[in-house]
């Protein structure tokens, strides 16, 4: 969303509770070159048994921090970030190697995130500061499906439910601001009940987070949303 719309906006604003992120984003802001360096030593770093040893591994330099994400994001079981209530990443291997980046790709997000704020806050924090006209995302965590499910928690921070209730809240009230917004999550009763007051949009995707070579279980439709408020024009 933010690299759709970058070149329409007059200023950007991005914001998460993830810590890891928000440093990856700040090094690639302002140091890319640097991440680049820091990054290269990873390709040496190959298969199941390096990946646990990086996994374990809690380096303090905002530089080996964002270099370490940047190969779990792409080295762990579908992508995917999960710590545990204390804050321990804990996502098993994914069967993959470490890609990197291209360095012209990485100059050009670089550049892109030039003169953009960043912040490590959630959706509350960041929604206050919104102005009639403007247009805010929000990208929350989906609620699991059951109480058994494993991925629950993308940092220690828990997203539950009472906070997307609370976000439909504030949505409602962004609207009477005339804030634009728009938040996309899996659909369900819950959802289409608690945005009732904007305009839900219900789309299927592809979702294979279960699926990974050596794992004998196929990507399945995932019935999804988009919730669009706003003034109306």
């Amino acid at each position: 969303m933010f690299f759709a719309l970058r070149n329409r906006a007059q200023a950007c604003f991005l914001a998460d509770l993830n810590t890891e992120l928000v440093n990856l984003w700040r090094v690639v802001q302002q140091e890319p070159k640097a991440f680049w360096d820091h990054i290269q030593p990873y390709f040496k770093r190959q298969g199941e048994d390096a990946y646990y040893v990086v996994r374990d591994e809690s380096p303090d330099h905002h530089l080996e921090r964002a270099a370490r994400f940047f190969y779990l994001n792409q080295t762990a079981w579908n992508g995917l970030w999960r710590e545990n209530q204390r804050g321990v990443f804990n996502v098993p291997w994914g069967a993959r190697d470490f890609r990197g980046v291209d360095v012209d790709f990485l100059s050009a997000v670089s550049l892109a995130l030039q003169d953009v704020t960043i912040r490590e806050t959630d959706f509350r924090d960041a929604a206050k500061n919104t102005e009639r006209g403007d247009f805010i995302y929000f990208d929350p965590p989906y609620l699991p499906i059951s109480d058994t499910s494993k991925f629950a928690g993308y940092n220690g921070k828990r997203f539950r439910k009472n906070d997307l209730e609370e976000l439909a809240d504030l949505c409602k009230h962004l609207t009477k601001r005339g804030v634009h917004w728009m938040v996309s999550n899996r659909d369900n009763e819950h959802i289409r009940e608690i945005f009732s007051h904007a305009t839900v949009v219900p789309f299927t995707t592809r979702r294979s987070v279960a699926a990974q070579s050596k794992r004998h279980v196929q990507p399945k439709d995932s019935p999804e949303v988009v919730v669009v408020g706003g003034p109306k024009s």
